[in-house]
């Protein structure tokens, strides 16, 4: 197919939301019940009922204010798990929404166990337990019976811009069908989630999208953003994530469920003895994928969840709940005769990824999650400076989003932004969606998703270089990320599918050129693994507890710093 087979569809709608994953979908339910005569538009890449990071489902809720807890405690907490700094007013008005969102769900259908008494059973501190394999077709039911329009197999490549810099809408392709979308709306909410795909990641060859997180999340919500000159922030925060070697599932499922402890090959409980002073809810996030990675770096490994102590009843029992998200451990468990109460189970970091919902990059927003782009809202992963979301979180901050979007829409006064001549703009991007159909010769995107890879696992701290870094490796970075930003315009698509390879990679390569500068410009080191400077070992909350945010001008990437306001004491 190329260009001049391309036809052109224009929708108009009031609101539209760009992701179909969890925090889109309660969006779209939550602005139909706020507004029923409101037009919402999800725009999804893959399919609602089985998209996002949470297609394959859940088997806990991890965001959860139980009894004896409050949302204060709650900002406490994250603050404390993410090492100092957080945005606290987003993470407070998050959480004074959690069990209001869940209570929601369930009431669509969602199993949440509950103990004798009726009340929701804990999975430690802030978890409560669900039977969550079809989490996601629940909710895409109930985005369907709200009378929310969906379009399916629809790749969103930019939003379409004012000339007073308000997003006025998208423009994308249909992956099945090629056609071409321009989609005119009142407002916009961004749900794109994070993205995977920027690191060589451990599994590689026809299992290289065995990976923790969706491998279909490629960070075009922030590429967009980035490419319209949105403020982001907390990109150096990445994720690693630690899970069980070559089948990547969770860990916390054996930690807080089945009270596995982390051992390495000389048996001994490292966390445990090294960790210990970080108090009794144990060691961050961060350091309980660093304290594994020192382990094997310094000769110590391989790292295990010891399991061992687990009775035939309990290794039934933990068989059943990894069924709920990772029935293919069970079967690899199966075909490899091997059982976790006689053996301790294997773990390793994953690669990084960009995940605002576990730690903080995203879109730099305010309590109304609205971006510095008129027009444009986020939420759930791409939405920055609050960790610790989860899909509860996501939820939340989909609700929070879709209600100021609508009070929006209802303000909203025809401007000359409206009458703005779009023509040109659409054109010029009409062109840059089909380039890579009409070239007969040229580079294929899986080979510069590779390239990619290998430039930013060795110079930006991959797996590996034990996720460490410094000055020099990271300008080397971004030396080679320039030279694959002069080489798109070879990029070569035979059809569809690759057509939507080749903006994936684009969009990686985006959000990677400010990845680097923000892991460049901050000098400290304040999430050991995910941000593990070598020149600069040391936390410094005297010159560092502080935001690193960036914007994209013509000139390049401009750093900006935004202070930390401590809210909840």
């Amino acid at each position: 197919m190329g260009i001049s087979e391309t036809k052109i569809e224009s929708i108009e709608t009031d609101l539209l939301i760009i992701g179909g994953g969890t925090s889109g979908c309660l969006a779209a339910v939550k602005a139909r019940e706020k507004a029923p005569d409101l037009d919402v538009l999800i725009l999804e890449k893959a399919h609602i009922e089985r998209s996002g990071c949470l297609a394959a489902g859940m088997n806990a809720i991890n965001a959860y204010i139980n009894p004896g807890e409050t949302p204060e405690s709650f900002v406490e907490y994250v603050r404390k798990d993410a090492l100092g700094l957080i945005r606290e007013d987003l993470v407070l008005s998050m959480a004074q929404r959690l069990n209001e969102v869940v209570q929601d769900v369930e009431s669509w259908g969602l199993p949440i166990k509950k103990d004798e008494d009726g009340n929701y059973v804990s999975r430690g501190r802030w978890n409560i337990k669900i039977n969550g394999e079809a989490l996601k077709p629940i909710i895409a039911s109930r985005v369907k019976e709200a009378g929310v329009n969906v379009l399916n197999r629809v790749v969103v490549t930019n939003y379409l811009m004012s000339e007073d810099n308000e997003v006025i809408g998208a423009i994308g392709f249909g992956v099945r069908d090629g056609k071409c979308y321009v989609v005119r709306a009142g407002a916009t909410i961004i749900a794109t989630g994070g993205t995977a795909g920027l690191y060589k990641p451990n599994n590689d060859g026809s299992a290289h999208h065995k990976i923790w997180y969706s491998p279909f999340n490629t960070g075009g919500g922030y590429a967009m953003g980035i490419r319209a000159g949105a403020e982001m922030t907390s990109f150096e925060m990445r994720f690693i994530a630690l899970r069980i070697k070559d089948i990547v599932a969770p860990t916390g499922t054996l930690a807080l469920g089945f009270g596995a402890t982390q051992v390495n090959s000389l048996g001994e409980r490292f966390m445990q003895d090294k960790f210990a002073d970080m108090g009794a809810e144990g060691a961050p996030t961060p350091i309980r994928v660093y304290g594994p990675t020192r382990e094997v770096k310094e000769g110590r490994g391989p790292v295990f969840m010891d399991t061992t102590h687990l009775t035939d009843e309990e290794v039934k029992e933990l068989k059943a709940s990894y069924l709920n998200m990772y029935p293919d451990l069970i079967l690899y468990w199966a075909a490899n005769n091997f059982d976790p109460g006689k053996e301790p189970i294997e773990i390793e970091g994953t690669e990084p990824y960009l995940v605002g919902g576990h730690a903080q990059a995203g879109y730099w927003i305010n309590t109304r999650r609205e971006t510095t782009l008129k027009g444009l809202y986020a939420a759930g992963d791409v939405a920055g400076g609050a960790p610790y979301k989860f899909v509860s979180g996501c939820w939340a901050e989909g609700v929070i989003a879709a209600e100021n979007a609508v009070e929006y829409i209802k303000n909203k006064q025809e401007s000359k932004s409206e009458q703005s001549d779009l023509t040109k703009k659409l054109w010029d991007e009409y062109n840059r969606i089909y380039a890579p159909l009409e070239r007969e010769k040229g580079v294929k995107p899986r080979e510069m998703e590779e390239r990619l890879q290998k430039v930013m696992d060795e110079y930006a701290g991959g797996v590996s270089r034990y996720y460490e870094m410094n000055e020099r490796e990271l300008k080397l970075a971004l030396k080679n990320i320039k030279r694959l930003q002069e080489q798109i315009e070879f990029l070569k698509a035979d059809n569809l599918h690759e057509l939507m390879n080749c903006h994936e990679v684009v969009d990686r390569i985006d959000v990677a050129e400010v990845l680097v500068n923000h892991l460049l410009y901050r000098r400290e080191t304040r999430w050991p693994a995910y941000q593990t400077r070598t020149d600069y070992p040391g936390r410094d909350d005297q010159e560092w507890l502080k935001f690193v945010n960036s914007r994209r001008e013509q000139d390049g990437v401009k750093m900006l710093e935004k202070s930390y306001e401590k809210l909840v004491k």
